[in-house]
């Protein structure tokens, strides 16, 4: 008889303010099961990091190394904050400094077809009684998204029997860190019965206390550290004889004295390293309003065009969480007014698509002005209202207008917009016809922060005043 212990972390996303409860739960529930001479592993899923948190804008996701590396963890899978929410540069050296191995078996570059060097595509553990324990690791291959930015992932149906095959006869216990989501959770069960079990993630679902599909245990613990998966494996002659999943509610952890200094410290750290990077020097407040044309959005709408060269542009008013003040701003200010991990996309239409997209918009528009709306790099409050740059419209005589001149059926037409566009339901029509071109690798807020660079720079001695202000807080 032999006890296995698999502790699982997910979608954290830089919620730091459950971080101290977290560590102190993984690390103490580690020290028990080994005291009592069981085997213990434990994993993250993906999607640790999210730029949305400045810290982690200011470190390029550093600390979420850093931070992941208090734990011990035996293996880690990424997500697509970590693939696609970072340059290539940034993920190549994402994990240089890890003291854990990075599980990822689907990703590779597209200069040579080799696997990304800072992966590997499963490992295999022995524990003290013997029993061999393969652990393969996968995330989501958004084809659209990773592509443009220099990687080519491979779907899960092409991959996973070549990993079978290649692990065929090396394990007793096949693990899966699967940040793919519970749909494909529960077909990679249906499919491939070798799996004994699935750490899921990438959906925000929450399996409670699991759930058995075709034999196989699919688990999940949710998001933000919201809680904590345990599952707990009863093995005999190698072979698993029971299993338990439960999941821990980081809420119902004690906290500790230091914690609130702990967490404040991220956020002020994160905040300082930003203001201490200045951008430009506004004449004059840029206020954002919730409907219609504003200064700032007049200024997302040029910076749009500026950074993808085209001359329409598409935004909607809840991207801009705050008015940009007076004076001199820094990158604290825009990622504070824009956090979203919102990538830059040129779209080309014909001239009857793009009437089509437009009466899609207006149909919308009263419905999306107060919507919540949730995910899809999305970290503002509400949708907002779409506001044009280049385009009008007349809804009396439904007719469509390009910088004056009404949209001809057969002629194209490119504008600019962010790939949340591409990815929600209401605009259909840019998903099943639109030409789409990502411009990697910056976001909505580095285009903004580059045209008001250029518009309204910083005067040397403004920048030094603010070195030496930053230095004195």
């Amino acid at each position: 008889m032999e006890t296995i212990h698999i502790l699982h972390t997910n979608d954290l996303h830089s919620h730091f303010e459950n971080w101290p409860r977290m560590r102190r739960f993984l690390l103490e529930k580690q020290q028990t099961y080994r005291q009592q001479n069981e085997t213990v592993y434990t994993f993250d899923i993906g999607d640790a990091m999210d730029r949305s948190h400045p810290l982690t804008e200011a470190t390029n996701g550093q600390i979420n190394t850093e931070l992941l590396n208090q734990i011990g963890y035996d293996g880690v899978t990424i997500g697509n904050n970590e693939g696609i929410g970072n340059s290539h540069a940034d993920l190549e050296h994402l994990y240089d400094h890890a003291n854990f191995p990075v599980l990822l078996a689907n990703l590779f570059e597209q200069s040579d077809e080799q696997l990304a060097e800072f992966a590997q595509p499963y490992q295999i553990m022995t524990t003290e009684a013997g029993t061999r324990v393969a652990v393969i690791g996968l995330t989501a291959p958004f084809f659209l998204t990773y592509r443009p930015n220099g990687w080519d992932p491979v779907t899960i149906s092409e991959e996973m029997p070549k990993l079978l095959a290649t692990l065929e006869g090396q394990y007793d216990i096949l693990i899966l860190l699967s940040h793919l989501g519970i749909t494909t959770d529960n077909w990679l069960a249906q499919q491939f019965p070798e799996i004994d079990v699935i750490c899921g993630a990438h959906t925000h679902h929450l399996l409670k206390d699991g759930l058995v599909v075709n034999q196989t245990l699919l688990t999940a613990a949710e998001k933000y550290g919201h809680y904590i998966g345990d599952i707990t494996l009863t093995l005999e002659d190698h072979r698993i004889i029971d299993q338990v999943a439960r999941t821990v509610l980081t809420a119902d952890l004690p906290v500790e004295k230091t914690d609130k200094a702990e967490i404040e410290g991220y956020l002020r750290r994160g905040h300082a390293l930003l203001k201490a990077q200045t951008v430009a020097d506004l004449p004059e407040i840029l206020p954002i309003k919730a409907v219609g044309e504003s200064p700032m959005m007049t200024t997302g709408l040029k910076a749009l065009e500026t950074a993808t060269e085209t001359d329409t542009a598409i935004l909607n008013t809840g991207l801009f969480l705050t008015d940009l003040p007076a004076g001199v701003i820094t990158k604290d200010d825009v990622q504070t007014q824009l956090p979203h991990p919102m990538h830059l996309i040129k779209v080309t239409l014909k001239g009857y698509d793009l009437w089509r997209m437009v009466l899609e918009m207006e149909k919308n528009r009263l419905f999306l002005r107060k919507f919540p709306i949730k995910g899809m790099s999305f970290r503002g409050k509400i949708f907002g209202d779409v506001v044009y740059d280049g385009i009008a419209v007349d809804l009396n005589l439904r007719r469509v207008f390009w910088h004056g001149q009404e949209v001809q059926p057969d002629q194209t037409y490119t504008f600019a917009t962010v790939d949340h566009y591409l990815f929600i339901p209401f605009f259909p029509t840019i998903e099943i016809v639109g030409e789409t071109e990502f411009v990697f690798p910056d976001f909505l807020r580095n285009a903004v922060a580059h045209y008001l660079a250029q518009e309204y720079p910083v005067q040397r001695e403004k920048e030094d005043q603010g070195d030496r202000n930053q230095t004195k807080s």
